[in-house]
């Protein structure tokens, strides 16, 4: 079997660092579906911090921009915002210019589990850079931006 795939031997079976690659991309499927305790907020869907984080801790945001930020629909966002009011983490709020405009923004228990977050990424970081070299950081930094691009074509 012939292939032009630069992660397999020369006969056409995956070599290890496929293998790893695809144990990987399911290790992060798998933590990217589990809800997370963020701080004094609870339980909270990957979609659900990742829509906290998003709006941020700044003056609000409208649901277009935040969409935008998201890459999703207008509908999605406002599902998620729909649960997260409902979970008192999030308020919705007239924007003073913007005739229809409406603002979101962070109630002091979303806010608080957005400071978790940053948090949780902070000392995950932190270990990741206790475990490698520099030199390993910057060859894996460089490797997850043309994965990245990769996976965007």
């Amino acid at each position: 079997m012939e292939t032009n795939n630069h992660l397999s031997n020369t006969s056409g079976k995956p070599q290890e660092g496929s293998l790893r690659l695809g144990r990987l991309m399911m290790q992060l499927r798998r933590l990217e579906s589990a809800p997370r305790v963020f701080g004094s907020a609870g339980a909270l869907t990957p979609g659900e911090i990742h829509t906290i984080d998003a709006i941020g801790t700044g003056e609000g945001i409208l649901m277009g921009a935040l969409a935008d930020r998201l890459g999703i629909t207008k509908g999605a966002v406002t599902q998620i915002v729909d649960r997260l009011e409902a979970k008192g983490l999030v308020k919705r709020s007239p924007h003073p210019n913007v005739r229809r405009g409406v603002l979101l923004s962070l109630t002091e228990t979303g806010a608080d589990a957005y400071r978790a977050h940053g948090e949780m990424h902070s000392a995950f970081y932190d270990r990741l850079r206790a475990s490698f070299t520099e030199e390993e950081i910057a060859i894996f930094e460089k490797c997850v931006v043309k994965l990245s691009e990769f996976l965007s074509e």
